[in-house]
């Protein structure tokens, strides 16, 4: 919501993009400055797709928190790299050192493909939240089996 200035750091305006009170410092604990950093990488290099997830994050029945599933699949893709799944991804992304960039960018990926699968999903409320992100997990590290694989985010419009 880049047009929208806040009047200080603590509002309840956090919560409009998904956030789960008035003072965002809170949600990131787990992730900290990489879960931040993440969020403001996918809103500035890809702000059509996260305004378009953000929008889908306010839908009246399969809606959910957008900052804090952010922070989340920052947990997700970081696990990834870590635990060496997404070393598929980096070095196919990659034409030379990986940078902190690469994994910024399968942040993005990650994020918007997880809108899709939990609006596919069509889960009743925010409480089928983990088993559907064990289920997109799942499938992103049998995505990652293929030596072959790259992820880019692929725009597309649709009405939910």
């Amino acid at each position: 919501m880049p047009d929208e200035r806040l009047d200080g750091r603590i509002t309840k305006r956090w919560q409009d993009i998904g956030f789960q009170g008035d003072d965002p410092k809170t949600d990131f604990r787990g992730m900290g400055m990489l879960g931040l950093e993440n969020l403001l990488f996918f809103a500035t290099e890809y702000r059509a797709p996260a305004q378009h997830v953000l929008s889908h994050s306010h839908h009246p029945a399969y809606g959910y928190c957008f900052a804090i599933v952010g922070i989340n699949l920052t947990s997700m893709a970081w696990l990834l790299l870590r635990d060496g799944t997404a070393k598929t991804y980096v070095y196919n992304t990659s034409k030379t050192l990986p940078t902190i960039g690469v994994f910024h960018q399968f942040y993005s990926y990650l994020f918007y493909e997880f809108d899709r699968f939990w609006l596919e999903s069509k889960p009743l409320d925010i409480m089928e939240f983990s088993s559907i992100k064990d289920r997109f997990e799942k499938n992103i590290r049998v995505s990652l089996q293929d030596s072959s694989t790259v992820f880019r985010i692929g725009v597309t419009v649709d009405d939910v």
